[in-house]
């Protein structure tokens, strides 16, 4: 009998499960997949953008952005809770992995050139904000075909740093050789092996004839993947400021986070990957265990509560048929918000009403039907499945993620206490 069983891997899922695990409670992690960290940017994102606004101070704006969105997921919590739950993950996987302010945005370099708002960073990018007065030289690698040093300079330069003055930037390519013989190699390959000091010294020897005095480096965000302080000691090496930019997905910096955060939880609980949930049972409007499919036949896990952390519409958790009906696809919980015209052919205009559908949830984070009572008493949902937000365009995914999913942990150690 587990106290918790949480389906899902990705953000929510891994913090749910830590801060239940950390609680005291007995957890088992059940997942299909390894989770979605790994499409993402590797940084928390608060509130970047409110309609087409872009956002400098996140916390101040939650107040006016969900009045405009009154079933906004931020409706359940405070600007200090939010700003506390990012704080948590900031504390938890420390400074060599996440640093900034919740209640301050920052821009950082995309790779297409275009500054993107965000609170919660990884040190290797703090270089990449934008500084009056600065040089930068963005130096792709010819063997990693993901990167475009001149379409990444080219844009940049064609914005304003902090003085009101364009951004001024410029592009250099190496051709490093990572494997023999590969002319094409993955950022993941990049990756590791630049967590070696002696690749990392080879890259050094290359650029450093071609910076100029006093120039930040720019470089893809391929800089270590177990090694944290690869680009720490990339910089120490060239005598220059480093940053990474990150890159589409597989991305290195959000590789990191997943690696750091599922460690702690196969330290503390039952992780179950590559097993779908098959089934549950309920009784008296609880559900008492959950069913998964691993090697082939059907184990159940009895359970006092379930954590819902599967995410939305990308990962399948959340599927719309051909007569437009959405369901949750898991444990068959009503989803709200998906009546009417769906989609609209004006897809760079108002939102698509599609991806605002999900499920309504009540203060403690448990679904509720649409008159608003708890469809189950014991299960609570967290994260991309939840109604009323679109977490890509506004840059709230990992606030939505990590508020709701501690939220959810919490009440369930209050009920288990």
């Amino acid at each position: 009998m587990r106290d918790a069983v949480v389906i899902g891997a990705g953000l929510a899922g891994l913090a749910a499960a830590i801060r239940l695990a950390r609680g005291g409670a007995r957890v088992t992690l059940v997942t299909k997949g390894i989770g979605g960290l790994q499409l993402g940017q590797g940084t928390i994102d608060i509130l970047g953008y409110s309609g087409d606004r872009r956002i400098e101070h996140p916390l101040d704006a939650i107040g006016d952005h969900v009045a405009s969105r009154p079933t906004h997921p931020y409706a359940h919590f405070s600007p200090e809770e939010i700003a506390a739950a990012a704080s948590w993950i900031a504390d938890l996987l420390g400074p060599d992995l996440l640093v900034g302010d919740p209640a301050r945005n920052v821009l950082l370099p995309t790779a297409v050139g275009a500054l993107r708002p965000t609170a919660v960073y990884q040190p290797s990018m703090a270089a990449g904000i934008p500084a009056a007065g600065r040089d930068y030289a963005i130096v792709g690698l010819e063997r990693l075909k993901d990167f475009y040093p001149a379409l990444v300079a080219e844009n940049l330069s064609m914005q304003q740093g902090p003085d009101a003055a364009p951004i001024r930037a410029r592009a250099l390519s190496l051709d490093l050789e990572i494997r023999p013989g590969e002319a094409d190699t993955t950022s993941t390959n990049h990756a590791r092996a630049l967590d070696d000091p002696a690749q990392r010294q080879r890259l050094v020897d290359a650029l450093a004839p071609l910076l100029r005095d006093g120039e930040i480096v720019g470089l893809p965000g391929v800089l270590g993947l177990d090694d944290t302080g690869a680009w720490r000691d990339i910089a120490r090496r060239l005598g220059h400021e480093v940053f990474e930019i990150p890159l589409q997905p597989p991305s290195i910096p959000g590789m990191r986070l997943n690696r750091a955060l599922t460690a702690l939880v196969k330290k503390d609980c039952r992780f179950i990957l590559g097993s779908a949930v098959a089934g549950f049972s309920s009784r008296d409007g609880r559900i008492v265990s959950v069913d998964i499919s691993t090697a082939g036949r059907t184990t159940t896990i009895e359970t006092a509560t379930v954590v819902l952390a599967g995410g939305g519409f990308e990962s399948g958790a959340l599927d719309m048929d051909s007569h437009g009906t959405v369901s949750d696809t898991i444990l068959g919980l009503p989803v709200l918000g998906a009546q009417g015209q769906l989609l609209h052919g004006d897809f760079w205009g108002a939102e698509q009403p599609l991806f605002l559908a999900g499920l309504a949830v009540d203060r403690a984070m448990r679904p509720v039907d649409a008159a608003g009572a708890p469809v189950y008493a014991n299960v609570y949902a967290a994260g991309a499945n939840l109604t009323g937000s679109t977490r890509w365009r506004e840059k709230s995914g990992e606030g939505i993620a990590l508020a709701s999913a501690l939220r959810a942990a919490d009440d369930i150690l209050g009920r288990i206490a």
